[in-house]
């Protein structure tokens, strides 16, 4: 039987294109669910904004996403689907970094 995969995602928007990803973020797990790559608990999505040494916040915003693959296999088939790139592909274009983070639970 396989596993499912807990994935973290940090977006980090261009300056002024926090709206464009913020868009498309939304549309990532509901896509990647109508083509069976997701498990079916819907991602958790949060705009986040990093504390810097002095605790200001006026640091720019980021977009966290909590979801999970259906399996192992599942994100090599998403870079080989027409529908995920036609999403991830805008995505690029609104982003100045990400980073994706495998979860493992340990208790």
């Amino acid at each position: 039987m396989s596993r499912s995969v807990p994935t973290l995602v940090v977006y980090k928007p261009k300056p002024g294109h926090e709206k464009e990803l913020e868009a498309l973020v939304a549309q990532h797990w509901p896509t990647l669910d109508r083509l069976g790559l997701a498990t079916k608990e819907p991602a958790e999505v949060f705009r986040a904004v990093e504390l810097d040494r002095e605790h200001r916040t006026d640091m720019p915003p980021v977009f966290v996403e909590i979801f999970s693959w259906k399996d192992e296999g599942s994100s090599d088939v998403a870079h080989q689907t027409p529908e995920v790139m036609a999403m991830w592909e805008p995505m690029g274009l609104h982003m100045e970094d990400l980073k994706i983070i495998k979860l493992e639970k340990i208790s």
